[in-house]
């Protein structure tokens, strides 16, 4: 009986990861492609377009790697739900803060799909392109994109669409989530979702959550006859910020009448002049919010900027050259996986299992810490920078494979492949497996 063909390894890391998903894809071509385009979204080349992708894989072409996301019959909602279930897997039911925003890509051209003439926020202007809602998971400093979908304008519908706000998007977002399972401690959302009484803060209460949403300067409230306006004395409020450091803000809390459930503040880093760039009106339901949390459960919507930073320079969010959306939609799923892969390398997901670890483990773990661009920090861009150097000696040596080819160097060969067996064994003490989640190391 002749054995299966087995998938070509690419990184221990990735290898394992790619488990969780293998039973998705119906030959080994696919899933080759599936593990390949995993390595390449992690990478450090600048744009993540197929062409690239291929030619730092050292194949042929691209032709392999399109035909995996134009043609291949892998379903989008079989690996969200796999994604999803990964992730409550490894939250173990704790309670995550969710962050909501748009992300949109200026595109050319009239070909592609719910590509139009739109509010594009990176640009800060109408511009032809393509608007996504995202919604964010956020926990201990570590974030995690969860759900997205289009925007579909409305002249750019389609047979079977239905015209739905960026509200609606959202409210509907944040209703599958609960109905997956997971548990919402908070809410956080730009002003377009505040504003959105009717659809996005109704569902929210429906929902029982709390939030905390941004507000335009001008927000109105309904005032019983005799009641007024007022707001306290500024006070002053130290933002906490990554890696330690520290920012000054003013904060008062601005009382519409008497005051009732919602609450409404004014954040700056400048009480005289207002800067339109750092100062915000907010909004919430949060029972006893106060001075000293306010200006930080709010700030964690700075995280998704960070998020968005990741996904739109480092990943290839919007590197895509395709036209039909049921394959970009795919290579948005790619990307959410590949950030969920670094994202269980952090603190908060990362097994802390140690009863396993060897006297060699040790010393490869010891050792290849020793880097001098190796990163000791904690947070989710340090994680990613410490595996794209375990990355770099087999993207390497696939880049020069061809001259290898050319110029046969045993003693180079063998080298390489010494230093890459080397970082494969460092990666099983780095991340040492867990019994009680999916992902896991095997000594394959």
């Amino acid at each position: 009986m002749i054995a299966p063909k087995q998938a070509k390894p690419t990184h221990p890391l990735i290898d394992e990861y790619c488990k969780n998903y293998k039973s998705l894809f119906s030959n080994v071509r696919t899933y080759e492609a599936f593990k390949n385009i995993h390595v390449e979204i992690l990478s450090e080349i600048k744009r993540k377009s197929l062409p690239e992708i291929a030619k730092v894989l050292g194949l042929e072409n691209a032709q392999g790697l399109h035909h995996f996301l134009t043609r291949s019959p892998w379903d989008i909602h079989q690996h969200r739900n796999s994604r999803i279930q990964l992730i409550l897997n490894h939250l173990k039911g704790r309670r995550i803060r969710v962050i909501i925003d748009e992300t949109g890509d200026p595109k050319k051209g009239k070909k592609t799909d719910y590509v139009a003439r739109q509010y594009i926020g990176r640009l800060g202007k109408v511009e032809n392109g393509i608007v996504s809602v995202v919604a964010y998971g956020l926990i201990d400093g570590i974030t995690f994109p969860i759900l997205f979908e289009v925007f579909k304008p409305q002249k750019c519908l389609k047979a079977g669409d239905v015209y739905k706000t960026k509200p609606q998007i959202a409210a509907g977002l944040i209703e599958e989530m609960v109905h997956l399972g997971f548990q919402i401690k908070l809410v956080l959302a730009d002003s377009l979702y505040g504003e959105s009484e009717a659809y996005f803060l109704s569902k929210l209460e429906e929902l029982g959550l709390l939030y905390i949403v941004s507000i335009r300067s001008n927000h109105g409230v309904w005032l019983p006859e005799g009641q007024s306006i007022s707001a306290n004395e500024w006070t002053t409020s130290t933002r906490n910020m990554s890696q330690g450091k520290t920012e000054t803000r003013y904060i008062r809390e601005v009382i519409f009448g008497e005051k009732g459930r919602r609450t409404y503040w004014k954040l700056t880093t400048d009480k005289e002049t207002l800067p339109k760039n750092s100062t915000s009106f907010v909004m919430s339901n949060i029972p006893s919010l106060n001075y000293k949390n306010v200006g930080d459960i709010y700030g964690d919507r700075t995280w998704v900027e960070y998020g968005f930073r990741q996904c739109k320079s480092e990943w290839g969010w919007a590197d895509w050259r395709l036209t039909h959306y049921s394959d970009i939609e795919k290579w948005w799923e790619l990307v959410c996986s590949a950030y969920l892969l670094v994202t269980l390398t952090t603190a908060p997901f990362k097994s802390s299992a140690t009863s396993s670890e060897t006297p060699t483990s040790k010393i490869f773990r010891s050792s290849v810490t020793q880097h001098p661009h190796w990163n000791h920090q904690t947070n989710w861009k340090s994680a990613l920078n410490n595996l794209q150097l375990l990355l770099l000696p087999m993207l390497g040596f696939n880049s020069i494979l061809y001259w290898l080819q050319v110029f046969p160097i045993p003693q180079l060969s063998w080298g390489l492949n010494r230093l890459i067996s080397f970082i494969n064994r460092a990666c099983f003490a780095l991340f040492p497996p867990s019994a009680d989640v999916d992902f896991l190391f095997s000594s394959a």
